[in-house]
């Protein structure tokens, strides 16, 4: 260590350039010894990130990074020597290689368990902030790895919930707002190129955002945000169905925004997909292109508008099509529907009749406690708003369906309710 240490402070940019390459490799041990016996290099490292050598500056970004993730001792020792500002000194960076680098060692960094105390605090009083959101400006200077490595830490921020209102006030939720509606534009172009990835964390970094309870609502047509978000859903679907949960909660969050969620198969799905291509293509008379120019954010609260736009778009039958994919994706679908019938009688009269009844059937017949616990929700709901339903539950063997749950502690009194909601109506 000492040579290699002798090396990196040589004035030899070759030698300079290998030594840090030995110890980028180094840095990738797990054993927390092997980071631990790079500690004398670790002020080194920070000081050349203010250098003019761009290769030397990637190098030493992904080895702090690397440490950083595997040893606690030498966060404490970088702290101090000032690995926050060093950081932000780097985010100006010309190099999209820097950049992204930068991104990498930066979400290492948030990840920590002492973040939310130490590290977010610092990061939020320096300009890193409104220089990541620049960074994740859409358009066709958006660079997706850079993207995808800023988007992780504004979510590792926002999930520490030190200052989001701070964030809020940058501009963050017409940032990824607008995000949204680029990335949904990609994927229906298959323009994606690495865009996917990013499908993630601007999913989960909205779903957060709007949890924050700020007044305003989005001055934007409820209409775009939500066929972009469907169409976005249709991709996961047939790309990445792992991660229909975090669309369904960020339309959950855009519906009610009072349940909270847990986030996190296959599917035909033709017949969505085709409605959608219709749709827009009758509406736009081509792909679906947003003025990007002409959106602005701010954050909904409760919006009616997003409900609203379901039953207005009948949508309503392409989210039901998603029931099958797996027990998550059901109680969030089954939660979206129970905030649509919340809002009141004119909403489930729009709900039945319909493919809801039958398709609330069918989900009581599942032995998951949460999906048949949703279910009986949303038909109590259904049958406060829509009295009518009540018969079609019934002469559909409903009362049957509830009695396959009736001694399960966990459904007892909903079932109890339900029965006798459907003989007293």
């Amino acid at each position: 260590m000492r040579t290699l240490v002798g090396l990196l402070t040589s004035n030899q940019a070759l030698l300079q350039l290998e030594a840090a390459r030995c110890l980028h490799e180094l840095s990738h041990s797990e054993q927390s010894a092997v980071a631990e016996a790079c500690l004398p290099a670790t002020s080194y490292l920070l000081t050349y990130l203010a250098g003019h050598s761009s290769d030397l500056i990637e190098l030493c970004l992904y080895t702090l990074g690397n440490l950083i993730v595997e040893s606690e001792s030498v966060r404490r020792q970088l702290l101090p020597q000032g690995i926050v500002p060093a950081l932000a000194s780097c985010i100006q960076s010309p190099h999209l290689t820097v950049l992204e680098a930068l991104g990498y060692a930066l979400s290492q960094l948030l990840q920590a368990k002492e973040a939310p105390k130490k590290i977010i605090p610092s990061v939020l009083s320096t300009p890193l902030p409104q220089h990541m959101l620049q960074l994740l400006q859409p358009g066709p200077k958006l660079n997706p790895g850079v993207a995808v490595e800023f988007a992780w830490c504004l979510h590792y921020i926002i999930c520490s919930q030190v200052n989001n209102a701070l964030l809020i006030t940058h501009g963050a939720v017409s940032t990824l707002g607008l995000l949204l509606l680029y990335l949904a534009g990609a994927v229906q172009r298959s323009e994606d190129a690495g865009l996917e990835l990013l499908l993630c964390p601007v999913l989960r970094c909205l779903s957060n955002l709007l949890t924050e309870g700020a007044g305003g609502q989005v001055h934007l047509r409820d209409e775009r945000v939500v066929v972009s978000l469907f169409i976005i859903l249709q991709f996961l679907l047939q790309k990445q169905p792992s991660l229909l949960p975090e669309g369904l909660w960020l339309l959950n969050n855009l519906t009610g925004m009072s349940h909270n969620l847990p986030r996190r198969g296959p599917l035909d799905t033709g017949k969505t997909s085709l409605w959608l291509g219709l749709w827009w293509a009758g509406l736009r008379g081509g792909v679906f292109r947003p003025q990007l120019e002409r959106l602005t954010f701010s954050l909904p609260a409760n919006s009616p508008g997003f409900c609203t736009s379901l039953l207005s778009l009948d949508l309503i039958e392409p989210l039901l099509q998603l029931l099958p994919v797996s027990n998550v994706v059901s109680v969030l679908v089954l939660t979206v529907l129970c905030n649509v019938a919340e809002k009141g009688p004119a909403y489930c009269w729009r709900l039945w009749p319909g493919p809801l009844l039958p398709a609330l059937l069918d989900t009581l017949a599942a032995s998951d406690t949460e999906v048949v616990g949703q279910s009986l929700e949303l038909l109590q709901l259904l049958f406060l708003y829509r009295p009518e339903a009540v018969q079609a539950f019934l002469q559909q063997s409903g009362l049957q369906a509830l009695k396959r749950h009736e001694e399960e502690a966990q459904l007892q009194d909903r079932v109890h309710a339900l029965q006798q909601t459907a003989l007293h109506r």
